[in-house]
């Protein structure tokens, strides 16, 4: 898990936004208001729904952020994010204390750093990448 993330608040615009992930090798940034997580900007985002769709680079984050939040706690076992990832398709997932506040985000690559054997780690994040039902194997 990556700690002391750096974040975003929603009105914040879509240039700054997308120049700290560029300067901080991103490519999502959680988005808080009043310390407490209430969405997430990706690459991605940007892309599609703010250049793709016209908008200013000054448009406000919060127009593009992803809402629908997936998240596990500090205290879940690697394996949960893992499961979240291949269910949700994502790549990035924040972790979150009780009150809310974010603890650190758990990414992919971070997976990889958990498991020690190198064709363990190429089937997860297959999976992961694929959607597959990682807890469906036998």
């Amino acid at each position: 898990m990556t700690k002391n993330v750096r974040t975003a608040t929603r009105e914040m615009s879509l240039r700054d936004v997308a120049s700290m992930m560029r300067d901080g090798d991103m490519g999502a940034v959680p988005v808080v208001n009043d310390g407490k997580l209430i969405g997430i900007v990706t690459d991605r985002d940007i892309v599609v729904r703010g250049v793709a769709d016209g908008k200013s680079s000054d448009t406000a984050i919060g127009e593009v952020m992803t809402t629908e939040l997936f998240s596990v706690a500090p205290d879940d076992f690697v394996f949960e994010a893992i499961r979240l990832m291949g269910d949700k398709q994502v790549r990035r997932i924040p972790v979150v204390n009780a009150d809310g506040s974010l603890a650190g985000i758990i990414a992919m690559a971070d997976v990889a750093l958990e498991m020690e054997d190198e064709k363990e780690i190429a089937e997860t994040l297959e999976e992961i990448s694929s959607g597959a039902a990682f807890w469906g194997k036998n």
